[in-house]
This record gives structure tokens, C-alpha cells and sequence, in this order.
């Protein structure tokens, strides 16, 4: 009687994962730092300068003093009026930003304080769909223009944008000339409106409101274009320089008053700020 063969197949465990690049690792020098390192540096690498991007409620705790910020129409929602579709709704994807970030669109903005000088304060938001303006932001924008006009005090605003929002068609385009009127009331009360330009700053917002501070000022390394340096040389054809669009770029060219490292922005505007107490 022939014995019987065991064909048995061992099994073994999942395939151990391969090490993935780490969250925190710095795309200039590569060192790796844990949260609460970056925090102690406001998310700039320590060892070489990078400015790590900052998410727009962080934003707010590294610049207004504490407990002063009164964030502004949460509940503006931008619409779908186009019924857009391209893999997947327009509304789908607003949803899911909105998970993702706990934001309602790319922009919050409020009353606050920044070393003790009231202003008004908006920063705009790179997670929630490449900070993109929609009707939302540029309803935000310019709601803030007015509340900042009518207390007499100066605007702050943190711009990172990848320009305007092509889902919602000729209503995005036209938050460009909306939000540049909302900056000439501003100027007629008058009150000051700083600009301050965090990587990216481009397209759309960089050719509205961002570029219209009284004051405007940029964190290195920034890009600062309409678009792309990529895009640019594509089109050209032709070799651009290594800093081309970048903040040290614009700098020399007079596009920006001032760079200022993350670690020296609030004591910045507060200069600033001071500045332009009462109007002058």
C-alpha cells in the first residue's frame, strides 16, 4: 500500500512592510524629527532652515496671542453651481476635505491679537484642496476686509494657494476682483493690509489680493509665481534660473519688502502692527 505524501503548504505570516519615508523628514537635509520636536521649532528643521507647511489652526497658535482669536463665519460652504463631475462629484470631494481638515473651506479668519496689537486675522489653509479660492474664501476674505474697516484696525493674512478653484467655473474667476475691491475698502478707511506669502503662493491669489499688501512679506524658500517654474520652462523653452519664483527671488526684484523666518514672523508683525496703530 503506497504511503500517502503530505503536500502540505506552510504558511507563514504577512510579508514584513518595507520602511516608508518618515512623516516628519525634513526634503532638505533629511533629518527626522518627531511632532513635538517640530513644535518646539514652529516646524522649521532646525538643522538646515526648511519650513516645514503648517496647517491653518497651527498657523493661528504660532502668531495670535493666546485666547484672543474669534474665528468668523464658520458656516459659509462653498456651492456646487456647475454640478461639476470630473472622476467624482464637486461636492464629494468638498465633503472629504472637510473630513480630512476639520475646516469647512481653505480660508478662517477673525478677530485676534498678535503681541497685543488688535487685528484682523486670516490665513488660508494648503490641505483643503491645495488652498484653492472658491466663493467661500473669497466671501471670507472680504467679510474680514469690511470687519477689519469698520474696527479701524489692520488686516493680517497667510496665503498658501494653488490658485483659483476650477470647479465652481467663472464664480471662482471672479473672486479675484472681488477680493481686490474688499483690499481698496479696506485702504479707503484707511487701515493697513499685510501680506504674508507661505509656500506656494500662486496663480489666482497671487495675482489678487496677496499681492496687494501695504506691507508684504514672504517665508524663505516660498514659491511666489503665477505659476510653476516647470510649466514656465515648458513653455519657453527656455533654462530658467534656480530660484526662479522663490522668495529670494522676488526679494531681489522688489516683488516682497522683507523675508522673515518663521521663529521672527509674530515679533514681525508686531513691529508692524505697531506701525500702523490708529490708522497712520
Amino acid at each position: 500500500m503506497a504511503s500517502r505524501i503530505d503536500v502540505s503548504i506552510e504558511h507563514r505570516g504577512p510579508e514584513p512592510e518595507k520602511p516608508g519615508k518618515h512623516p516628519n523628514t525634513c526634503p532638505s537635509c533629511h533629518s527626522h524629527y518627531r511632532d513635538e520636536e517640530l513644535d518646539e521649532n514652529l516646524w522649521v528643521c532646525p538643522h538646515c532652515g526648511h519650513h516645514f507647511p503648517v496647517r491653518a489652526r497651527r498657523r493661528v497658535e504660532q502668531l495670535a496671542d493666546r485666547g484672543t482669536f474669534e474665528e468668523q463665519d464658520q458656516d459659509l460652504r462653498s456651492a456646487d453651481p456647475l454640478g461639476f463631475f470630473d472622476l467624482r462629484a464637486y461636492t464629494e470631494r468638498i465633503a472629504e476635505a472637510e473630513v480630512a481638515t476639520g475646516l469647512g473651506d481653505a480660508l478662517i479668519a477673525g478677530a485676534a491679537s498678535i503681541e497685543r496689537r488688535p487685528c484682523e486675522l486670516a490665513v488660508m489653509d494648503f490641505a483643503f484642496m491645495g488652498g484653492s479660492m472658491g466663493s467661500a474664501v473669497g466671501e471670507k476674505f472680504a467679510r474680514a476686509c469690511e470687519r477689519a474697516a469698520e474696527r479701524g484696525v489692520p488686516l493680517v493674512c497667510i496665503t498658501a494657494s494653488g490658485g483659483a478653484r476650477m470647479q465652481e467655473g467663472i464664480l471662482s474667476l471672479m473672486q479675484l476682483p472681488k477680493t481686490v475691491a474688499a483690499v481698496d475698502i479696506l485702504h479707503r478707511k484707511p487701515s493697513a493690509f499685510i501680506s504674508v506669502m507661505t509656500h506656494p503662493t500662486t496663480a489666482g491669489v497671487l495675482a489678487s489680493f496677496a499681492s496687494l499688501g501695504d506691507v508684504i512679506v514672504a517665508e524663505p524658500g516660498a514659491l511666489l509665481a503665477f505659476t510653476g517654474p516647470r510649466v514656465v520652462q515648458q513653455t519657453t523653452r527656455e533654462k530658467l534660473p534656480e530660484d526662479f519664483g522663490l522668495a529670494e527671488s522676488n526679494a531681489r526684484f522688489g516683488h516682497v519688502d522683507a523675508i522673515v523666518p518663521r521663529p521672527e514672523l509674530r515679533p514681525y508683525l508686531g513691529r508692524i502692527l505697531a506701525l500702523f496703530a490708529n490708522g497712520d
